[in-house]
């Protein structure tokens, strides 16, 4: 293809017309015009005579540059000009797309998309084979290239997602060192560089040429967070040192009402030249404790987003002592030992324990507290039920009391013998005695317990049934040192021993500060290590993808402790919250380790970046300019001639000129007034699902895709045979057509005119349905807003909609065809909104629903993104995912039910509200 700038010809030889064009100037200048005829009598008397000069009148030069330029024109159109054409890449046989497909792949993954169409197209033109792979979702081990036609690939495209983890270098370049035919490659990098991308990288060359696209675009991410002297501290990162960058940080979590916001936020400022920026909150506990995420706001990543789990959770810890503490010594006190194990960790509150209830502390720690009042111990008991943590620690006061002596007191999980052991007492041990190994059931398992921790006096449970499964620490000749029971949602846990180091030396040892921890008494400061973990096993609560999205783990498995230690996602455990016993662990995509380095290509890999111009052909526009010059030509040599104003002016001028307005005035196709027969007739002969387009042809092709999917399933299970669905425009259209029209909802999208309106509302008042979807439910449906939603209040405005309610259980869309409850499409929100029922309405006992009137709900609103749902490409193939695995499938299976309810629900009315259908519903109903 010859090229001029960024404009190039498809047939350039046509071009050496324009070298005749200075032949044709000279033609035309020696070609004087067509001589003026007029009759003059008094001609006759010039006859015989004879002029000695002779002088030709010439074409003017504006006339013959327009001419010039008319030719020139149509040369060029013939020559085929194209704006930015896609330059031929060259090449033949098979080709292999290589996308990273990581989480920092995601801040771009449309632009991505883009390049990937055009590179498809330019494959479909050579008509090469093509295998698009992702890195971190490799092929079965022995399956070769998966090589298809483009055009294939091109209808997949919606389906492909990047992961929310890194790929394997070394099991990539297995699997390409496995493959034995030759294919160039084009690969579509996320900017990363990873040890053992050089080894695929060769592998890659040695079967063909290697072609690199890549992001110019730096890479942002978040470190995990950490405390650092009472703050929070955050670390940015970006791939690349560049100039000064500020950056929204932002805490999100839910308010007192359970709805997720912005909590606080914070700029972090990357300086000129560095890679690395920091950021703190400083938050009271209650703030702090409510935080779910951190994220940069505006990168759509999951490396931007960082979870948090219980390690920030500072924990509200209430110290009473028996004893008054002011008349101790410091290292005799009952609580100094505790404070100095809980102050780094947890928010400590002091005071008398009906003054710390009312502030809901998550644990309250008795020292050496023996009785408590009736008020105390009921209060107590009540927040105990509810989830809270007593810690109770002996001492000489409880030693020396009756209580949980007869009988077992509420507050003490095992019942006590009088009296106490102490090394030389009544019940003397010949020496202090020391723990033994923890039993797997305890909290404690896994902890190492130093020989150098005795115990050289205890309160003694007095033994019983339930004595073994409440003890969970015990010494070496087996007596229970701590023992828990469990009330309710909460527990009670007793040292048997005291708080300070009078009894024994274990609050001096760091096993003191361990069984805290693993009490959830404070804060674990860090991410547990390999052995603390060792043995558990943790279940996924919520999963992260690679757009920084959190959504549910559906049927996930659990892993193991020791798996979740190394943390690094992957396919089996990808990130987001894991769940075990007593705690929660946060997988993030960055660890504290993590560094974002650039990739470095050798000079030899050429190196091209995602942005695209598209092809815009010129060819139509260059022949329309060479035609309406050639009619502005005709127009002046008239004029010139005196054939165009004069008296004689014949109608071919006129003809010509009526000719040209008609041609710049007719308005397009498109705007044609009036109602096409053949439309009218089409529309009313057969059922034709319908939708409004929006304008943004995005939402208008799932929409479209939707309508036809829904017919397909409307033709293989219902008597109704739709035709294929067609686009609406309110501005234009007769609706009165369509029984049911689906609008879908943008954000920008125009209101309609006040005639579109007034056709709308005669629409409804006639039968007509209209679906509202605003596709936001995955966001809604947590109580937060969107600008789709709000666009939805805006255009529905005018229209004349009935008083709504949610669909109700009895409500015929629950019936039509299928028994339905739940109405999801790729979103799951139980808000779907109908027409409200009469206010007489009542159900008639012994009859499962109430008898409705016999009319269709004139709207069905909500947010659940049906289309997309029900959408398939022209094989039938569905477009996009929904849900993960069987569940997901079976969703959309519950979302084709709900769409057939639909159609039967505009085409039949509520005819299922009837009488004579309740034995066969009650029937099905199991009645």
């Amino acid at each position: 293809m010859f090229m001029l700038g960024s404009i190039g010809f498809t047939t350039p030889w046509l071009l050496l017309g324009l070298l005749a064009l200075p032949l044709l100037w000279i033609l035309l200048r020696a070609v004087p015009p067509a001589p003026v005829r007029r009759l003059f009598p008094g001609l006759a008397l010039l006859l015989g005579l004879t002029d000695d000069e002779h002088e030709t009148d010439t074409t003017p030069w504006w006339l013959l540059l327009l001419r010039m330029a008319a030719i020139a024109a149509v040369i060029v159109g013939f020559a085929g000009p194209v704006l930015n054409p896609q330059s031929d890449r060259g090449g033949s046989g098979p080709l292999l797309v290589l996308l990273d497909g990581t989480w920092a792949d995601a801040r771009d993954w449309a632009a991505r998309m883009d390049r990937l169409e055009v590179l498809l197209d330019a494959a479909g033109r050579d008509g090469r084979p093509v295998a698009v792979v992702l890195s971190t979702d490799l092929p079965a081990e022995g399956a070769g290239l998966p090589m298809l036609a483009a055009e294939v690939w091109q209808a997949r495209l919606p389906g492909l997602t990047p992961q929310p983890w890194l790929p394997d270098p070394a099991a990539l370049a297995t699997w390409v060192a496995g493959q034995t035919q030759g294919f160039d490659t084009y690969w579509m990098s996320d900017g990363l560089s990873r040890d053992g991308r050089d080894a695929v990288l060769e592998a890659l060359e040695a079967r063909g040429a290697v072609t690199v696209f890549e992001s110019p675009r730096p890479v942002l991410a978040l470190r995990p967070p950490r405390f650092d002297e009472g703050e929070i501290a955050l670390t940015a990162l970006r791939s690349a040192p560049g100039g000064v960058a500020e950056y929204t940080l932002i805490a999100q979590g839910p308010d007192p009402n359970g709805v997720i916001r912005t909590l606080a936020s914070e700029t972090v400022t990357f300086d000129e030249g560095t890679h690395v920026a920091s950021a703190s909150f400083d938050l009271p506990p209650e703030l702090r404790n409510r935080i779910r995420r951190f994220e940069l706001s505006g990168q759509r990543s999951a490396g931007a987003v960082t979870l948090s789990d219980d390690s920030l959770k500072r924990r509200e810890v209430a110290l009473l002592a028996g004893r008054d503490e002011q008349e101790e010594l410091e290292l005799l006190s009952p609580l100094h030992y505790l404070r100095q194990a809980l102050v780094p960790t947890a928010d400590i509150i002091e005071g008398a324990l009906l003054d710390v209830l009312p502030a809901n502390p998550d644990v309250i720690v008795l020292a050496d507290v023996a009785t408590v009042s009736e008020a105390e111990q009921e209060a107590l008991l009540d927040w105990i039920d509810e989830g809270g943590l007593l810690l109770r620690f002996s001492g000489p006061l409880l030693a020396g009391s009756d209580v949980s002596r007869g009988e077992e007191d509420p507050l003490m999980p095992v019942r006590l013998r009088a009296g106490g052991r102490t090394v030389g007492g009544a019940m003397s041990w010949g020496e202090p005695k020391t723990l033994q190994p923890f039993p797997e059931e305890s909290p404690f398992r896994g902890l190492n317990v130093p020989e150098e921790v005795q115990v050289s006096a205890q309160v003694v449970a007095q033994p019983g049934p339930d004595l073994a499964g409440r003890t969970i620490a015990a010494l070496t000749d087996g007596t229970p040192l701590v023992t828990r029971k469990r009330v309710g949602q909460g527990q009670i846990v007793l040292f048997h021993v005291t708080a300070n180091a009078e009894w024994s030396n274990l609050p001096l040892s760091g096993l003191f500060v361990q069984m805290l921890e693993r009490l959830a008494v404070s804060t674990r400061s860090s991410r547990p290590s390999a052995d603390e973990l060792e043995g558990t096993t943790w279940v996924p609560e919520s999963v992260l993808s690679a757009f920084g999205t959190l959504r549910g783990a559906d049927n996930l498995p659990g892993i193991s402790g020791k798996e979740l230690a190394q943390g690094v996602p992957a396919r089996a455990h990808p990130p987001g919250l894991y769940t075990g016993e007593d705690r929660r662990i946060a997988l993030n995509v960055t660890s504290e380790e993590t560094e974002l380095r650039p990739a470095v290509w050798p000079a030899r890999i050429p190196v091209e970046g995602l942005s695209i111009a598209r092809e815009t052909g010129l060819k139509g526009a260059a022949l329309t300019l060479g035609l309406l010059l050639l009619l502005v030509d005709i127009l002046a040599s008239l004029a010139l001639s005196g054939r165009f104003w004069g008296q004689k002016a014949g109608g071919g001028a006129v003809a010509v000129l009526a000719l040209g307005l008609g041609m710049l005035m007719a308005p397009p196709p498109a705007a044609a007034q009036g109602v096409d027969d053949g439309v009218a007739i089409a529309a009313t002969s057969e059922v034709v699902l319908a939708y409004v387009r929006t304008g943004t042809p995005q939402v208008d092709e799932v929409a479209e895709a939707g309508m036809r999917g829904l017919s397909e399933k409307l033709f293989q299970r219902t008597s109704v045979e739709p035709a294929d669905p067609v686009a609406v425009d309110l501005e234009v259209d007769e609706l009165s057509f369509y029984p049911f029209l689906y609008w879908p909802i943008t954000a920008d999208q125009p209101l309609p005119s006040a005639a579109a309106y007034a056709k709308l509302n005669r629409y409804l008042r006639s039968g007509g349905m209209i679906m509202f979807d605003t596709r936001d439910a995955d966001i809604t449906q947590y109580g937060g807003r969107s600008a789709e939603s709000e666009r939805l209040q805006l255009l529905a405005r005018p229209l004349d909609i009935p008083p709504l309610e949610p669909i109700p259980p009895d409500h015929v869309l629950t019936r039509t065809f299928y028994l339905l409850q739940d109405f999801p499409g790729r979103h799951t929100a139980r808000d779907v909104w109908v027409e409200a029922a009469p206010p007489d309405a009542e159900q008639v006992e012994g009859m499962p629903f109430r008898n409705l009137n016999d009319g269709v709900t004139p709207v069905v609103i909500g947010g659940n993104d049906w289309a997309a749902a029900w959408a398939v490409d022209r094989r039938g193939m569905q477009m996009f995912p929904v849900g993960r695995g069987f569940s997901g499938e079976r969703q959309r299976e519950i979302a084709y039910r709900f769409g057939i309810n639909l159609i039967m629900h505009v085409l039949t009315g509520n005819y299922k509200s009837d009488q004579v259908h309740v034995p066969a519903l009650l029937d099905r109903l199991g009645q």
